[in-house]
């Protein structure tokens, strides 16, 4: 993941009309929150890049100062699509190489998904994470700051720790798992991730996104897949056809760390037995509804 900063007057004004979420509740008066998480769509309602914004600025009274987080690969394309789009607006864009991100999960103890025990003034922002609470904090630092004097008694994980995690609990993230121009936002769970506003008014994308919200009818999501048999040596292809038992197409596989992966279904099939096939091979593959969505979601 890469960091950008958006900086001004006219910062979250800019970034409103861009992206699928309410980006002015970074800047309103009160209780603000520190994190939102949002996509920005093409002109047919597509996902281009999934984002995190963070607040930097304290105050209403300090020029708005956000940090957008997205996939390092497209870090260039985000940044030509912003300027696209700023025109004459106040608004900086600049990257961020001297800050690090870390994400913290929560470890196996009860209570660890609750409490984080932190010595944050070494931090320059540590924020749960706002897609789910499955996916613990946030944590952006100046490059080469202890973690460990940041957060006591953590432990520096593996980054396939990281992605082993999320694909457990169903929450893709990066272009893999979101292909530019292919992925549908509503069908990635967006709206389940706190990721969209349905009251904000207009964004690019937003026409197809609302009118099938309002439609009520979502018959393909993002779902966590586990394969219990021995895996090929290069793993299960992205964009593998996966099938019920009878032969009938059920969906395909996005993308995955080892046995686990995420997999765009049909909802009417998320109960069967299911494979993917492969030259020469048949793999089994379960699919399941995860615990944090909202319950009746799966239906």
């Amino acid at each position: 993941r890469a960091l950008l900063g958006v900086r001004g007057a006219e910062a979250a004004a800019f970034l409103q009309g861009l992206l699928t979420n309410d980006v002015t509740q970074l800047v309103a008066e009160g209780d603000a929150p520190r994190a939102l998480y949002a996509h920005a769509l093409n002109v047919q309602g597509r996902c281009l890049y999934d984002v995190i914004l963070y607040r930097l600025h304290r105050s209403t009274a300090e020029e708005p100062h956000i940090l957008l987080e997205c996939d390092s690969s497209v870090l260039d394309s985000i940044q030509k699509h912003l300027k696209l789009y700023k025109i004459r607006r106040k608004v900086t864009i600049t990257p961020c190489p001297d800050l690090s991100l870390w994400a913290v999960i929560p470890g196996e103890q009860p209570g660890d998904a609750s409490s984080l025990p932190k010595c944050a003034d070494q931090a320059l922002l540590l924020t749960p994470d706002p897609r789910a609470e499955v996916m613990g904090w946030r944590l952006i630092a100046k490059k080469g700051a202890n973690l460990s004097e940041i957060i006591p008694g953590s432990q520096v994980g593996d980054i396939q720790d990281y992605h082993r995690h999320r694909y457990k609990q169903g929450i893709p993230e990066g272009v893999k798992d979101l292909p530019p121009g292919v992925a549908l936002p509503l069908e990635s769970n967006l709206a389940f991730m706190n990721g969209i506003s349905f009251t904000k008014g207009c964004y690019i994308g937003q026409e197809l996104t609302a009118r099938t919200h309002h439609m009520g009818v979502i018959r393909k999501r993002l779902l966590p897949v586990s394969l219990p048999g021995p895996l090929p040596a290069g793993g299960v292809p992205e964009g593998a056809e996966i099938l019920t038992q009878a032969g009938k197409r059920a969906g395909r596989f996005r993308a995955g760390a080892g046995e686990l992966g995420l997999a765009l279904l049909r909802l009417a099939h998320l109960g069967e037995p299911l494979c993917v096939r492969l030259p020469g091979d048949r793999l089994e593959l379960r699919a399941t509804a995860p615990e944090w969505w909202p319950k009746a979601a799966a239906k």
